[in-house]
């Protein structure tokens, strides 16, 4: 049998391509036969399914239910909310013909689905008894878009989306901002991906929203990655959708509402933050696989190292994700590979000796480092060091991050960087500005970071006059 090459472009060659290794030899997607769209493979599924039960455990503990909603949603209903229309309508995708007939009206695929779960809130809210309204759904969206990259941007997608009416605006901030701090507990404790939470500028914030609130991670090769977001959308939904409830007062009002949602655009940000030119390394939370135990050796020896390993495979299962490789085809040289190709955080290896000794060599994929245990430590050391591969790669994430952050005051500055990295500075409010630097330089105002002021005594970055905000700054994804 000939082995599958596991050769990839180093990152600092051509990281477009190191991606496109990575997802591919990992095994966690291939390219449907429609341009555009991916199978997601059962690797990478599993990791989609930690995030989902991580979040869906989070949106439950505060009060949320899960539902789901149509993927069809007729024209009418699209248009009735003029900016979340204008905002999506280049990357609809529309049904205009059911079986042999032509359609009396057009079915938009759903981009988002603000617009027919706002419509079947109108229906089902009545007095202020009824609220709030807090429902998620588990999905799948569709936006044509022109350029695609698996996971990061693909014309279908898997994602979840939050819903809410609140009877008050404090209360809809309030579930807004409650879903962000979510979010960014899951990024930064199971993705092990820290990030910098804020508000979007005007020209940034999602179709419809009065505020969106967002969390911006740093790529390895310094781009930015909008990871979730979170939005107020005030009464605009409601006014559209007649969304209204006779309040206790006896007054008939608008409820005011919010959606939020994470995608599996996430698992992108995974590689793109802890991977390197070996391939993944898969934080233990969300490994699929959390310790491979590769057995070494050959001939009459086999037999004895298998059953030992087995041994040692009883040991670690209660405590962990464990697979045995026991494919005699491939040398434990290819498996070390292939397995860290894959990202799995730990490696037990044993052999001859290691039988003889009653020990394990344990190597650490996010160090590079080796031990050698005994197979009776098994028991209580793989806990601490699952959870210290877990800290240590959130470590790097952060330590990478703090230094690609730079304070700015001119675009030179940020042009000497190679425009990468996240860029602080101050900015005077004005689209205008915002524009003309993306314009000129391909950055975009990622976030005004929560609680940060101007820097005192400096302008804007781009026309140098007062400054009304503190931006982070970069080329995204």
């Amino acid at each position: 049998m000939e082995k599958p090459s596991k050769a990839i472009t180093p990152k600092t060659e051509d990281f477009s391509q190191w991606y496109q290794d990575v997802v591919r030899k990992a095994d966690l997607m291939d390219y449907a036969p429609i341009k555009g769209f991916m199978v997601i493979k059962p690797y990478a599924y599993r990791m989609w399914e930690f995030i989902q039960a991580e979040l869906d455990r989070r949106f439950r503990e505060t009060g949320h239910q899960n539902a789901y909603f149509p993927l069809l949603i007729p024209a009418g209903l699209l248009q009735q909310e003029a900016a979340h229309v204008e905002g999506f309508s280049p990357e609809v995708a529309w049904v205009t013909r059911g079986g042999s007939e032509d359609l009396a009206e057009p079915l938009a695929i759903r981009p988002t689905s603000e617009t027919i779960i706002g419509a079947m809130y109108a229906k089902w809210i009545q007095s202020y008894r009824d609220l709030p309204v807090l429902i998620n759904q588990w999905a799948n969206v569709v936006r044509w878009e022109k350029a695609t990259r698996p996971f990061l941007r693909t014309t279908e997608f898997l994602w979840q989306e939050g819903h809410t009416v609140h009877r008050t605006a404090e209360e809809a901030l309030a579930e807004t901002r409650q879903q962000l701090a979510i979010y960014q507990e899951t990024l930064e404790g199971l993705l092990a991906i820290p990030v910098v939470a804020g508000v979007k500028s005007a020209g940034e914030r999602f179709a419809g929203a009065v505020e969106t609130y967002t969390l911006e991670a740093l790529m390895s090769d310094g781009r930015a990655l909008q990871a979730a977001t979170s939005h107020f959308l005030g009464q605009n939904f409601a006014r559209a959708f007649s969304i209204q409830f006779l309040d206790e007062d006896g007054t008939l009002k608008y409820g005011w509402t919010t959606s939020w949602g994470v995608s599996t655009r996430l698992i992108g940000g995974l590689i793109m933050v802890h991977g390197d030119d070996r391939g993944l390394r898969l934080p233990p939370k969300v490994a699929p696989i959390q310790v491979v135990v590769v057995p070494i050796a050959r001939g009459h020896e086999r037999d004895a190292v298998l059953e030992y390993a087995h041994k040692v495979v009883a040991a670690a299962q209660p405590l962990a994700r464990v697979h045995l490789d026991d494919r005699p085809e491939w040398t434990p040289g290819y498996k070390f590979n292939d397995w860290e190709m894959r990202g799995v955080p730990v490696r037990f290896e044993v052999g001859p000796r290691d039988r003889e000794q009653g020990t394990v060599v344990v190597a650490r994929r996010d160090t590079g480092t080796k031990t050698t245990w005994a197979w009776t430590e098994v028991a209580h050391a793989l806990p601490a060091l699952l959870e210290s591969v877990q800290q240590e790669l959130y470590r790097q994430a952060r330590e990478f991050l703090e230094a690609h952050s730079y304070a700015v005051t001119t675009v030179a500055e940020m042009a000497a960087l190679g425009y990468r990295g996240f860029f602080w500075a101050n900015w005077c409010g004005d689209e205008a500005c915002a524009d003309r630097l993306k314009q000129e330089t391909g950055i975009t105002i990622r976030c005004l970071p929560l609680d940060a002021r101007p820097e005192p005594g400096l302008g804007c970055l781009m026309c140098g006059g007062p400054a009304s905000h503190r931006a982070v700054l970069a080329r995204a994804y």
